[in-house]
C-alpha cells in the first residue's frame, strides 16, 4: 500500500466523515465555532460594505462611540492586533472621515484617536446593521434557545480567556 493510501485509511475516506474533515471529529464544537466565524465575518462583510466598512471596523467604532478619544497603542491592544494593523484601520476610517488623530493632550508623542461629528450619522447605520445581523444570526430561534445559545457562546469565551496559551507566562519556561 502506497503511504498516500496508508494516510488515507487511517484517516478514513471522506465519506465516513461528512462534509467535516475526519480530523474535526475530536473537535466538533471548535471546527463548528471556526465554521460559524468564518461565515458570520462574511455576512457581516456583505451588510457593513453598505456603509463602506470592513468587518471590524464597526467595533472600533462602538468602541470610540462608548468611551471617548483613545491611545491608538490602546486600542491595537484591546483589539488584539499589532499597530501597523491598527494604524491602517485608522488610517481608512480617517479617510472616510469618521475618526481623527490627534496628539494626546498629556503626552504629545501618543496618538489619540476621537470620532468625528460625522461618524454619529454612521453610528446610527451601524446600530441598524448590527440589529440586521443580529436577526441574520439567530433566524427564527425561539427567545428561549437564544438566551441558552448566549449563555453556552460566553461560557465558551470564558473558557478560552482562561486557557494557557492566553496567561502571559510568569515561570520563565516557555510551555
Amino acid at each position: 500500500m502506497t503511504e498516500t493510501g496508508k494516510l488515507a485509511k487511517m484517516e478514513g475516506s471522506g465519506d465516513e466523515c461528512g462534509r467535516e474533515p475526519c480530523a474535526a471529529r475530536f473537535g466538533p464544537i471548535s471546527h463548528t465555532i471556526f465554521r460559524i466565524a468564518k461565515c458570520h465575518h462574511a455576512v457581516a462583510g456583505h451588510l457593513f460594505r453598505e456603509v463602506g466598512l470592513h468587518p471590524g471596523q464597526e467595533l472600533l467604532m462602538m468602541q470610540l462611540w462608548d468611551n471617548g478619544p483613545q491611545r491608538q497603542a490602546d486600542l491595537a491592544a484591546e483589539f488584539g492586533t499589532d499597530s501597523a494593523s491598527m494604524t491602517r484601520t485608522v488610517q481608512r476610517l480617517e479617510r472616510a472621515g469618521y475618526v481623527r488623530r490627534v496628539p494626546d493632550p498629556e503626552d504629545g508623542r501618543v496618538t489619540r484617536v476621537e470620532p468625528t461629528p460625522a461618524s454619529l450619522v454612521l453610528r446610527e447605520k451601524v446600530e441598524r446593521l448590527w440589529a440586521d445581523l443580529e436577526r441574520l444570526t439567530v433566524g427564527d430561534m425561539p427567545e428561549a434557545d437564544r438566551r441558552a445559545a448566549l449563555e453556552a457562546l460566553q461560557r465558551i469565551e470564558d473558557n478560552l480567556h482562561e486557557a494557557p496559551c492566553r496567561k502571559p507566562d510568569v515561570s520563565g519556561t516557555a510551555g
